[in-house]
């Protein structure tokens, strides 16, 4: 696959770090289909990006990638594993801002086409998230 790193690591510094919302229609597709956890509330499509990313940049505003690791790539499936960090400065999910220091993990799997990405698979170690802004015990 061409571009899925880059796609990937484009995401994460410019879009989530940086805020540029108006880069997701570069890098995903009209028929954008995320497939594995979206947040409570997110609607589909590309609109569901901009929900996903405001929601943790509202929460974390200085959210970063720590790393950014290619795992798997094969045919026009690209998987990556990113360490994200960010400290608690709003309201995530339901929680007030803590103000607490996290650092948690995130599994991407992307399927591109045209050099867009149309399907995202993801999982988000919500429950170390969770934990160390306390709502929920360790």
């Amino acid at each position: 696959m061409t571009g899925g790193v880059g796609i990937i690591e484009r995401f994460y510094r410019e879009v989530m770090e940086g805020g540029n919302l108006d880069l997701i229609n570069e890098l995903g597709s009209e028929n954008y289909a995320e497939h594995e956890e979206p947040m409570p509330g997110q609607p589909p499509g590309l609109n569901g990006i901009r929900f996903y990313v405001n929601t943790f940049r509202s929460a974390f505003p200085d959210i970063r990638a720590k790393a950014i690791e290619p795992v798997i790539s094969a045919g026009d499936m690209e998987t990556t594993r990113v360490v994200l960090t960010g400290t608690h400065d709003g309201e995530f999910l339901g929680v007030a801002p803590t103000g607490k220091t996290v650092e948690f993990n995130t599994m991407d799997m992307i399927r591109v086409e045209d050099g867009k990405v149309v399907e995202h698979w993801g999982v988000t170690d919500m429950l170390k998230l969770m934990q160390q802004i306390g709502a929920v015990p360790t």
